[in-house]
């Protein structure tokens, strides 16, 4: 593979990432609804058409039956008053109504076959439409259900990483915390022993050496206690 097909490669794939967070199945699912309704109207649109056309030659063949009718009734008249020419005329009048009937009867006749298979389409339509409405709503609301419990670990999981950090200051506090306690206490047990001036304390120079001095006697004193103790 080439360095520009590998490049196409990655942009085909970017550009699926973009378009799956920008595509909502729903959206999806409601104009794929809307486009079947439309193409039901259509039919029914057509079905309505066809109903309209064959009833308009129905009503022209029932006046053409009429004329007939009439026609025929003249001939009839004709002989009786011993015009056979007249009838004649009023005959080949009706027999060329008859075969304008016949051509209609034909055409009624396609258009019949023509409402019945569209009036089957526009029910097994009707029928899809319907089956595919309940299932679009029913994964509309699993999609909404599944995008809140998303949402809601999505903030979970936050709140646990927040905890999490939080968890972290409060442990380097403590550790912090308990480094000052033991070097408080080093240095409380260096000034009691001496090792280090105790420079917040009070007094001078002057004031530290009677207070050696004093606890030297101190020390004196005991000794000879003890001595006279042991003498005894």
């Amino acid at each position: 593979m080439g360095l520009l097909d590998r490049m196409g490669t990655v942009v085909k794939a970017k550009m699926n990432k973009i378009i799956d967070k920008v595509e909502d199945p729903r959206e999806t699912l409601d104009y794929s609804y809307e486009k079947q309704l439309e193409l039901l109207q259509n039919v029914r649109r057509g079905l309505a058409e066809v109903t309209t056309s064959k009833k308009r030659l129905e009503l022209q063949k029932a006046k053409l039956m009429q004329s007939m009718d009439k026609l025929a009734a003249q001939a009839s008249d004709a002989v009786k008053a011993g015009r056979d020419e007249l009838a004649r005329v009023a005959l080949e009048r009706k027999v060329a109504l008859g075969s304008q009937v016949e051509s209609l009867e034909v055409q009624i006749q396609d258009l019949q076959k023509e409402q019945d298979k569209l009036a089957a389409t526009e029910q097994r339509l009707t029928t899809k439409i319907e089956v595919f409405r309940t299932k679009k709503e029913t994964i509309k609301a699993q999609y909404s259900a599944a995008e809140a419990q998303v949402k809601v670990t999505e903030s979970v999981t936050g709140i646990s990483e927040e905890m999490a950090d939080v968890g972290m200051a409060v442990q380097r506090a403590e550790e912090k915390t308990e480094g000052m306690k033991a070097r408080s206490a080093a240095l409380d047990e260096l000034l009691d022993q001496g090792s280090l001036e105790d420079v917040t304390g009070s007094g001078d120079d002057i004031e530290r050496e009677l207070n050696r001095m004093k606890a030297s006697s101190g020390v004196e004193d005991e000794l000879a206690r003890l001595k006279r103790e042991a003498g005894k």
